[in-house]
């Protein structure tokens, strides 16, 4: 039955991302490095067969796990993936963050994440794209905007995703009106949209998180070790910026043992994202910033 369902999902999964590189142009997939992205970046290998024909995009606060960027890089040349990475540089240089304290953790994710996105996506700040003969990053000359973007958002990670749809429109700058979302029923999705619109495609909107680590075990799916325990008794269940991102109290070392304790119950009164502090600032969610234009 597990083995169904999780074909199931995939196969939604897949449809959905061949309606939405048939039906839209300048597509492009956000890449946060974690496991619902990396999952998301598989089925699209699943869904092109073996070539992903879609810009990935990384917005880099300069705060990543180290880690994170090596994995990304090193996957990014594994798999000879077009990437591009933007980032709010006149923010950190300016010491606009939380971490150099001078504002907000959720005015910190305001300018580097949610700005850096909106105008990485619209051309107006310049992208930085993997030159796949060099492993090292140049200048994009591409300054086209994406007027769409996929997505790896799951409805039950946190409050606002619930909301959203596969098919999810924002206005011109890319903010979201929660309350003007297009029905979607038996599998009919709206994908004609007025000029100027900016549109979210969630692909993974009925995956859960259990479901994500028994794919990523079934499709032996590479991803990153900070999701394991390295004999500190502690793992990370959600990846973010090091200075607002905790572990979690977790023996699990592999993905076979995180399945085992998440069909425990372990943290069902847990919040996925409990380790992020911008989360809490943003009174336990983030519908705060995603309206705004947030991932």
């Amino acid at each position: 039955m597990e083995h169904d369902h999780l074909e199931q999902l995939e196969n939604q999964s897949v449809y959905i991302l061949r309606e939405a590189y048939a039906n839209f142009k300048n597509l492009a997939m956000l890449w946060s490095i974690g496991k619902d992205s990396t999952v998301l970046l598989w089925l699209a290998r699943k869904a092109f067969f073996g070539h992903v024909p879609i810009t990935l995009v990384h917005i880099d606060t300069n705060y990543k796990i180290p880690e994170m960027i090596r994995y990304r890089d090193q996957l990014a040349m594994d798999w000879h993936l077009t990437m591009v990475y933007g980032q709010n540089k006149g923010a950190l240089e300016r010491k606009e963050t939380f971490p150099d304290g001078n504002i907000t953790r959720l005015q910190c994710c305001k300018n580097l994440k949610t700005d850096a996105l909106k105008n990485t996506l619209s051309g107006e700040w310049p992208r930085y794209r993997l030159n796949l003969q060099t492993g090292k990053y140049e200048l994009d000359k591409n300054k086209d905007p994406y007027t769409g973007v996929i997505v790896g958002a799951r409805a039950d990670e946190e409050g606002s995703r619930s909301k959203e749809r596969y098919f999810s429109p924002r206005d011109k700058n890319n903010e979201w009106d929660v309350g003007d979302q297009p029905p979607e029923l038996w599998n009919q999705f709206k994908t004609d949209f007025a000029p100027g619109t900016h549109l979210r495609i969630h692909p993974l909107l009925d995956w859960t998180e259990l479901n994500i680590w028994e794919y990523i075990e079934r499709e032996n799916i590479p991803i990153t070790d900070l999701y394991f325990d390295k004999g500190t008794g502690k793992r990370y269940r959600s990846l973010g910026c090091y200075p607002c991102t905790t572990p979690v109290e977790s023996t699990s070392k592999n993905v076979a043992e995180i399945v085992a304790e998440l069909k425990t119950g372990k943290f069902v009164n847990i919040a996925e994202r409990s380790g992020r502090a911008q989360d809490k600032e943003d009174g336990g969610g983030l519908e705060t910033l995603r309206r705004d234009g947030y991932m």
